[in-house]
């Protein structure tokens, strides 16, 4: 697999480079939270990230005065495993150096995605993106193998928590997994297994 930056002109399919913000202080809070090394943590609002003056900024700039929460996604990975996409943008500022797994939702047929799709692309400390709707996309990943990253996750208010009480009305309403969360698992995941829509087929993409 190719591994591209994410200032290259091909990741703007995907998402936009984010200029004009200040995100000292968001990486110096981001620093102080847990990153586990044999796996993945995220939490949806954390409240250190979302009291700074930042947040206000990219609530009422980036995301056009809807309501954002602020928090945080960090770890260690080196598989696919899913993908997920959400009713609007997502925004990630790196931590550490990472590396995001990307597909355009679009290239979904008849329910799956074939994993050859999928692009890679590195982000440097600092770096901040923001990720179109039409991207599928799913937990960063190492961009060294012994190290853990992190990676701050600006997304609208109420995603990722808990999950709504709906019965399917068409084969997307099978891929909610959370609110305002679509997830297609690869079937040889737990999440598969713990009852996820399987929307991947090919090769559970695994990073050296």
């Amino acid at each position: 697999m190719e591994l591209s930056n994410y200032s290259d002109k091909k990741f703007g399919r995907y998402g936009a480079v984010l200029a004009g913000y200040d995100f000292a202080a968001l990486l110096s809070a981001l620093d102080e939270t847990p990153c586990p090394k044999d796996s993945v943590v995220y939490k949806a609002e954390h409240a250190d990230l979302q009291n700074l003056p930042v947040c206000e900024k990219l609530q009422s700039n980036l995301f056009a005065g809807m309501p954002i929460q602020l928090g945080y996604c960090n770890g260690h990975s080196l598989k696919l495993n899913c993908l997920e996409y959400h009713r609007g943008s997502e925004l990630i500022v790196a931590g550490t150096p990472l590396i995001l797994l990307l597909a355009d939702l679009r290239d979904v047929e008849a329910g799956s995605l074939d994993t050859s799709k999928v692009e890679a692309f590195h982000i440097p400390r600092g770096g901040a993106a923001l990720l179109y709707e039409t991207t599928l996309h799913y937990a960063p990943s190492t961009a060294y193998e012994s190290d853990c990253f992190r990676a701050v996750i600006g997304l609208l208010k109420g995603t990722n928590v808990g999950k709504p009480n709906t019965s399917p009305l068409n084969d997307e309403d099978r891929r909610l997994w959370a609110t305002n969360k679509w997830l297609l698992a690869h079937p040889d995941t737990n999440e598969a297994k713990n009852g996820a829509y399987v929307g991947l087929s090919g090769e559970n993409i695994v990073l050296k």
